[in-house]
């Protein structure tokens, strides 16, 4: 009667393991599931990102662009309108006086400033400094705007003008 009650007890235990295996791999696999689930959600996150990162630098590069062009274009007007002014002069005295004001201001401006340099460094030199810490701290972002825009005014200008912009 053992033998048939132990076969009893072993064959239950047996089924219900059998029974429970699938419920076991299927937890197994919801879990495996998941985290597959979670990686992808990730992933598109990343994705999401970048595009919204690409679609800014690209708003940017427009907005650049229009900057550059108003630009441009404020180079262009204002050299036609001093264009417009030397012919309305008629010639003579009043239009190379006109047409002498940039060339003079430039000139004077880059003169003045490569003198200033120049003192500051001899200052600093002569009392015993290094001129070129003097030259480093005088090159300022406006400093270089300034000279930027002198040098971009007659070399751009003439540029654009060969190309016809």
């Amino acid at each position: 009667m053992l033998e048939i009650l132990g076969g009893g007890v072993a064959g239950s235990v047996l089924g219900g393991l059998f029974r429970l295996a699938p419920e076991f791999l299927k937890a197994f696999d919801r879990k495996n599931e998941r985290a597959h689930e979670l990686a992808m959600f990730e992933r598109q996150c990343k994705l999401e990102e970048q595009r919204g990162a690409q679609k800014m630098a690209e708003i940017g590069a427009q907005r650049d662009l229009a900057v550059d062009t108003s630009t441009m274009s404020a180079f262009q007007a204002a050299i036609q309108q001093q264009a417009d002014m030397v012919k309305a002069a008629g010639g003579g005295f009043v239009a190379a006086l006109s047409a002498s004001v940039r060339p003079i201001v430039t000139y004077w401006v880059l003169a003045l400033w490569s003198f200033l340099h120049a003192w500051y460094c001899y200052e600093t030199w002569r009392v015993g400094l290094d001129p070129m810490e003097t030259f480093r701290a005088m090159l300022t972002p406006d400093f270089a705007a300034l000279v930027a825009g002198t040098i971009n005014y007659w070399f751009l200008d003439r540029t654009l003008a060969k190309r016809g912009l």
